[in-house]
């Protein structure tokens, strides 16, 4: 028995690495979105930073004011949605590889 609890012992350092691994790999990737046909393009990193914002000139204007507050809302709400995503799929590779003994819980 103590010999099992030692090798889950190991699989959950082992994990944890590779958690901390994945972390910080997910703050090199980026996501991309856009909105409005491509008038909003938002980049945002692994970590939920937006790191860019672009806004084509042609929907700058007065009028098209709420409009484009939307179109930058769709875009940066997509972007960290795809993030949530990507971060979903890193965790499913992660934590398919563990192998603990069934029963366990």
């Amino acid at each position: 028995m103590r010999g099992g609890m030692g090798n889950i012992l190991k699989q959950v350092q082992k994990a944890q690495a590779q958690m901390a691994k994945m972390q910080e790999q997910l703050g090199e990737k980026t996501v991309e979105s856009s909105s409005g046909g491509g008038a909003v393009r938002a980049v945002v990193s692994g970590h939920k930073e937006l790191l860019s914002l672009e806004i084509d000139p042609e929907v700058l204007s007065e009028e098209n004011r709420e409009m484009l507050e939307d179109l930058i809302l769709a875009a940066v709400n997509e972007a960290l949605k795809r993030v949530d995503e990507m971060i979903s799929t890193e965790m499913q590779k992660l934590t398919g590889g563990m192998n603990l003994p069934p029963g366990m819980f």
